[in-house]
């Protein structure tokens, strides 16, 4: 059950894009499409599963004075492994993504994880918190990148959906249209929470 909530705080509750406000550079600047978003999520939460898992699993063997290089060392190695496979089956995805993928090794979604959680708890609970921390930010990445590309190109993961008539709104997929879909998306998840926590105090009120 603990594990559970481990992985549901990060789709909603801990959303890293929405709520926490973590990984802003790569959430900006690589949403420019569906399948970029899609992409850069699921890289970062191989990243994410693997370095928790295996600083958890070290946990007790990592001297505490060192433990942010050690972290990094980790976290290093599995962007390598990730950025390599990626050149290897998905090269146009890699290329798209650029250098985005090996500063996942700087992310602080990971970084701060790793820290705050995988450092002072067991494997599973790792796991588990890695897997909703990574698929919260893929959900959210993919998501703004899904607006952006519909509003801005007329098309989703490369598919056009509004024909040839539509005119598309650029903006949506320059450096501005980021920052505007960012920002529209944390009110409305902000909007659905505050909602989501009133009903739940009416509702424990009414029972007491």
């Amino acid at each position: 059950m603990g594990s559970f909530k481990h992985f549901t705080n990060g789709l909603i509750k801990e959303n890293p894009t929405f709520r926490l406000l973590l990984g802003m550079c790569p959430t900006l600047a690589v949403t420019t499409s569906a399948i970029n978003g899609l992409g850069m999520g699921l890289a970062t939460t191989v990243v994410l599963i693997g370095s928790n898992v295996v600083i958890s699993a070290l946990r007790k063997i990592i001297p505490d004075k060192i433990r942010i290089p050690a972290f990094v060392v980790i976290i290093a190695s599995f962007v390598t492994i990730v950025g390599m496979l990626m050149k290897a089956y998905v090269p146009a995805l890699d290329a798209a993504l650029g250098i985005y993928i090996p500063l996942i090794v700087v992310n602080c979604i990971i970084l701060g994880r790793a820290e705050a959680f995988a450092f002072s708890n067991p494997v599973l609970a790792s796991f588990a918190d890695g897997a909703g921390m990574g698929l919260g930010f893929t959900l959210s990445l993919t998501v703004l990148g899904s607006i952006r590309e519909i509003i801005g190109a007329g098309a989703i993961f490369g598919l056009s959906i509004f024909g040839a008539g539509y005119e598309p709104v650029l903006i949506f997929i320059l450096p501005p249209g980021a920052f505007l879909t960012l920002g529209v998306g944390i009110a409305a998840i902000n909007k659905i929470t505050e909602k989501l926590e009133a009903k739940k105090s009416n509702k424990e009120d009414s029972l007491s």
